[in-house]
């Protein structure tokens, strides 16, 4: 079956203060037993906030060695796709072998769309479009290209992304599994549960055979807030002030998705996903600090795995 890989969102100390303090809090998590950080990614959310997810990778590479950096998710509809494959190619000539993109088209902010000139309700669409050209341009051979967003001729971007990226597509409906079937390595899952993950992984295995995509080595994921804490009503608090103060909505829209506690009572409430093929997790943990939210995650890798 494989180990089970877990990976926690960028600690605040690898966002602020000095090279030295980024590099501690990074080799915290490493020390700990965590296989990747997760920068998230947003140009204009909500009241303007975000990181650029690919920006904040190529940082987090330069600060460790070994971490890989998994973006969960890139909102690859607002970008061009070529701008992005020389991303990747940047990144992955420094790091090679560290990066994972997952990619996403977004939606729960259409203003975000809007103020990059891009119409929320093509943002499907044109994520389809992107991860053809994407895909086409990461091999490093010419690319033209004929759509209804994009129109390349000859494109190259060299040398070719080696190795390979994987990338993890995003979303809950029923046009992103079938975007992951057809064009991703994987799926990551948010906001879902166990049962919906199982069939969903179904529907991919089904949907990649008819497109004759039988040889993929998929890596499917969970995207999973959480709340860490010395007591179930602390990690609560922590993780309930961190959802309402980004989404604008009401914890209890997130609770039943979202485990908060000891790593014990995370681990608990992850291990049906294991069951149902998840095989990697990406915690965007809240709670009293860095040096506590990475213990925790080791010890829930630690768990799980054991299990």
């Amino acid at each position: 079956m494989g180990e089970i890989k877990l990976g926690v969102g960028v600690p605040r100390g690898a966002q602020t203060g000095s090279i030295d303090d980024r590099r501690a809090a990074l080799s915290a998590l490493a020390d700990a037993g965590v296989d990747h950080v997760a920068p998230a990614d947003h140009v204009s959310f909500f009241v303007g906030a975000g990181f650029d997810g690919l920006i904040q990778a190529a940082q987090l590479s330069s600060l460790h060695d070994t971490l890989q950096v998994c973006v969960a998710v890139y909102l690859l509809p607002l970008r061009h796709p070529t701008l992005v494959a020389r991303q990747i190619q940047s990144i992955t000539q420094a790091a090679p072998g560290r990066l994972v993109l997952g990619v996403g088209v977004g939606g729960e902010d259409p203003h975000e769309s809007e103020v990059c000139g891009v119409d929320p309700r093509t943002r499907g669409r044109r994520a389809n479009e992107s991860l053809e050209i994407l895909r086409g341009l990461m091999t490093g051979e010419p690319v033209s290209y004929r759509g209804e967003f994009f129109e390349l001729d000859g494109a190259v971007i060299a040398p070719p992304v080696s190795p390979p990226v994987p990338i993890v597509v995003g979303g809950r409906s029923t046009a992103a599994v079938r975007r992951a079937a057809r064009l991703g390595d994987g799926y990551v899952g948010v906001w879902i549960s166990p049962g919906r993950f199982r069939s969903i992984l179904g529907q991919i295995g089904e949907e990649s055979a008819a497109a004759g995509r039988g040889d993929v080595a998929w890596e499917h994921s969970m995207y999973v807030w959480c709340g860490v804490g010395d007591s179930r009503e602390r990690a609560r608090d922590y993780v309930s002030r961190a959802m309402q103060g980004i989404y604008r909505i009401g914890f209890e829209n997130f609770e039943r998705y979202t485990p908060y506690g000891g790593p014990a009572e995370i681990a608990e409430f992850l291990a049906p996903y294991v069951e149902a093929g998840c095989r990697r997790f990406h915690l965007s943990a809240a709670g009293p600090g860095d040096a506590e939210i990475a213990a925790a995650a080791g010890e829930v890798k630690r768990l799980l795995n054991s299990a």
